[in-house]
């Protein structure tokens, strides 16, 4: 009779062990498999002089981009014109649902407006306040809590400011991607190549030491490289 109880404890004592051995390995496989990353998406589109005239290119870039975020994803459209440090000056914006459907009508919403915003534009804005995008950008970046966080630029980088804005002062883009985009060359760029390098080098700085990371992407087939894709 002890024979058969201890062969009987013996047995419960092996399927527990087994059981709590399934569960443990069951929470270290799930540890090994990296969370998703949320991306957090805003794209500024200069509306200054004849820039106008590549908006065409803003709206394949965007349409690509409401085609690659998903479900928890952040994506914003706002312009560039002569004052751009304002909520006014947003588009469109949206984090998208977590049903795919609600998500859908979202995008679909987004585009809308995208595309009545583009349609609208008759003529450019007399001045460029990049610097004034950049900072309204970041503060909807970092609201969104995105793990991933990209600004785009669609510019010809050439900051031109009213009269009495300041602008000359250190950015904190600590964390943020910030991808510079069909960046067109001026026309004093062909009697200087070196300005268009200026502007690079200049953004670019001000970029690094605000502590983000920059990039140029002027060839607009390779959209694969915008932003990191899940």
């Amino acid at each position: 009779m002890k024979l058969v109880n201890s062969a009987a404890t013996m047995t419960r004592r092996l399927v527990f062990g087994l059981v709590i051995a399934g569960f443990v390995g069951s929470l270290l496989s799930g540890c090994g498999e990296p969370p998703v990353q949320n991306r957090s998406v805003y794209m500024l589109i200069d509306t200054s002089g004849t820039y106008t005239q590549q908006l065409d290119k803003a709206e394949k870039i965007m349409n690509y981009l409401l085609a690659t975020l998903g479900s928890g994803d952040s994506l914003a459209l706002a312009r560039i014109d002569s004052a751009s440090f304002s909520e006014k000056d947003i588009v469109a914006k949206a984090t998208f649902d977590e049903r795919p459907s609600t998500a859908n009508d979202q995008k679909r919403l987004f585009q809308h407006r995208m595309q009545k915003f583009i349609t609208a534009i008759e003529r450019g804005s007399a001045h460029t306040d990049i610097t004034g995008g950049v900072l309204q950008a970041v503060d909807f970046l970092n609201e969104t809590g995105a793990d991933e966080k990209y600004v785009l630029i669609f510019s010809d980088l050439e900051e031109d400011l009213p009269e009495g804005h300041v602008r000359n002062f250190p950015i904190d883009v600590e964390g943020i991607e910030v991808v510079a985009l069909n960046v067109t060359k001026l026309t004093q760029d062909n009697i200087d190549p070196r300005d268009y390098e200026n502007r690079l080098e200049e953004w670019q700085s001000r970029v690094i030491d605000g502590g983000g990371r920059w990039r140029v992407l002027n060839d607009l087939e390779r959209m694969d490289r915008l932003i990191a894709l899940r």
